[in-house]
């Protein structure tokens, strides 16, 4: 998939965050890198339709979003409805993982994810 053109801030402002990730941010990228998850490949802070989003896997289609508490804020969840509804639009499936799941319980976000990407069913 080559890459959409971006204006020069833009690509800055994700490559700066692939530098400053979370802890939840950066154990989920350890299990996703490098196609480690059932073999997806994965882009950590990738733009989309003017969005960085946290995680990608352009074959599936599935973005991975690694929220923290402050998400729970009004107004930032409807800004994050705004923005899953533009990706969606593009065909994209926004899941959204919280850091405390991901903190905990690796595994079963994994799991999800897997789910989510269509390659796994429910044991």
């Amino acid at each position: 998939m080559p890459h959409t053109p971006l204006p020069p801030r833009q690509r800055a402002n994700a490559r700066s965050m692939r530098k400053v990730m979370t802890g939840a941010e950066l154990k989920l990228w350890n299990e996703l890198r490098a196609h480690r998850l059932m073999g997806l490949g994965f882009r950590r802070q990738f733009p989309i339709a003017g969005y960085i989003v946290d995680f990608a896997c352009p074959e599936k289609k599935l973005i991975v979003e690694v929220d923290g508490s402050q998400h729970g804020d009004e107004n930032l969840a409807i800004a994050d409805q705004t923005r899953t509804k533009r990706l969606e639009q593009d065909g994209w499936i926004v899941l959204r993982l919280w850091n405390d799941d991901v903190i905990r319980d690796i595994g079963n976000a994994c799991q999800h994810i897997v789910i989510v990407a269509g390659l796994g069913g429910t044991d």
